[in-house]
C-alpha cells in the first residue's frame, strides 16, 4: 500500500515538479548573483592579485584602492547626484505623461485609437537603433516644426549635451521604454470598474477632474511599477545617454571613459602605457559602484514593487 502510494503518478509529478522549480531557482539566481559576486571579489584585489596563480574569487592582499581609484577618476559624488536627478526628473515625467497616454487609450475612444495604440506596441517591438539618427539629427537642429526660427533669426537650437532631450521626450510619452508604460496604465485603467467613472460624471465632473481625483489614486499600483522600471532603465541606459551626453558627468558617460581616464592618469599622458588588465579591474569597481544605489533601493522597495506588480496584472 505504502510502495504503491510512493510510485502513484500524483506523486511524481509533485516531486518532478519540485525539482525543476528548484532547479530554475538555482539556476536564475547564479545567472543574477554570479557577476555580482565577481565584480566584488575583483574589486577588492591587489594588482599583484592579477597575476598570482593561486588567487581566483579570495585575494590574498585585501585593498581599497580600487574604489579609491574609480571614485577620484569617476568624480563618483557629484556623478552620482547628477544621475539621480536626472533619472528622477524623467521618471517623474515619464509616469505624468504615460498615465494621460494610458487612461486615453482606455476610457477615450476616438477614431483611429486602435491603430494608435498599435503604433504605441510597436515602438516597443522595433530596436530603438533603427530610429536614432532621425531623432539624433531632430535634436541637433531643433526647431519645433519651423516656429524657433522664427524668433531667433532662423538659426535652430543644438540640444545635444543637455538634458533637454530626456525631459522632452519624457514630457511626450516618448522616453525610454515608454510604449511599455502606456500599456501598463492602459490595462489597469481598463480593469477599472466603469460605474465608477460614470458616478463621478453624474456628479458634475468632467473628464479631467475625474483622471486626477478618482482613477489616478486608484493607479498607486501602476504609478509604483512604471517609477521603479522607468528609475531603474533611465539609470542603467547608456545608448540613448552616452549619445546625447558627451560631456555631462553621469554615470554611462563616466563609466564608459574610466578606463581611459585611469590610463592617462597612471601612465603619465600615455594611455598605451598602462596595464590593461588592471583598468578592466577598476572598470568592474567603477560598475559596482554604479550599482550598488539601486541594490540599496530595491532593499527598501522590494516590498512595494512585488504588490504593483501583482496588481498590474503583469503576470499571473
Amino acid at each position: 500500500m505504502i510502495f504503491s502510494r510512493f510510485i502513484s503518478l500524483d506523486n511524481w509529478k509533485k516531486w518532478l515538479w519540485i525539482i525543476v522549480r528548484f532547479t530554475l531557482i538555482i539556476g536564475l539566481s547564479f545567472v543574477i548573483l554570479f557577476p555580482i559576486l565577481q565584480k566584488i571579489s575583483t574589486a577588492v584585489k591587489h594588482q599583484n592579485d592579477l597575476y598570482s596563480p593561486i588567487v581566483v574569487w579570495i585575494p590574498q592582499n585585501f585593498t581599497l584602492d580600487n574604489f579609491i581609484n574609480a571614485i577620484q577618476i569617476m568624480d563618483y559624488w557629484e556623478t552620482l547626484l547628477n544621475t539621480f536627478a536626472l533619472s528622477a526628473t524623467t521618471t517623474i515625467l515619464t509616469a505624468i505623461s504615460c498615465a494621460f497616454a494610458g487612461y486615453g487609450f482606455a476610457r477615450l475612444k476616438f477614431k483611429g485609437s486602435n491603430l494608435l495604440f498599435a503604433g504605441v506596441i510597436l515602438t516597443i517591438l522595433v530596436p530603438p537603433t533603427t530610429i536614432l539618427i532621425p531623432i539624433y539629427l531632430n535634436l541637433k537642429d531643433f526647431n519645433l516644426m519651423g516656429i524657433i526660427p522664427l524668433f531667433t533669426g532662423g538659426k535652430s537650437i543644438n540640444l545635444l549635451n543637455t538634458y533637454w532631450p530626456f525631459i522632452l521626450t519624457s514630457v511626450t510619452a516618448n522616453s525610454l521604454k515608454a510604449g511599455l508604460y502606456i500599456f501598463i496604465f492602459r490595462q489597469f485603467f481598463r480593469g477599472v470598474p466603469k460605474e465608477v467613472e460614470e458616478a463621478a460624471y453624474i456628479d458634475g465632473a468632467g473628464v479631467g477632474k475625474t483622471f486626477i481625483r478618482i482613477m489616478l489614486p486608484n493607479a498607486v499600483p501602476a504609478i509604483v511599477t512604471t517609477l521603479l522600471f522607468s528609475f531603474v532603465w533611465q539609470w542603467n541606459d547608456s545608448f540613448f545617454t552616452t549619445t546625447y551626453l558627451t560631456s555631462s558627468k553621469v554615470m554611462s558617460t563616466q563609466l564608459s571613459s574610466l578606463p581611459y581616464n585611469l590610463a592617462i592618469e597612471l601612465s603619465g599622458g600615455d594611455a598605451s602605457k598602462a596595464d590593461p588588465f588592471y583598468l578592466s579591474m577598476v572598470q568592474d569597481t567603477g560598475i559596482l559602484l554604479a550599482i550598488l544605489p539601486l541594490i540599496i533601493i530595491y532593499l527598501f522597495v522590494q516590498r512595494y514593487f512585488v504588490e504593483s506588480i501583482e496588481r498590474t496584472g503583469i503576470v499571473g
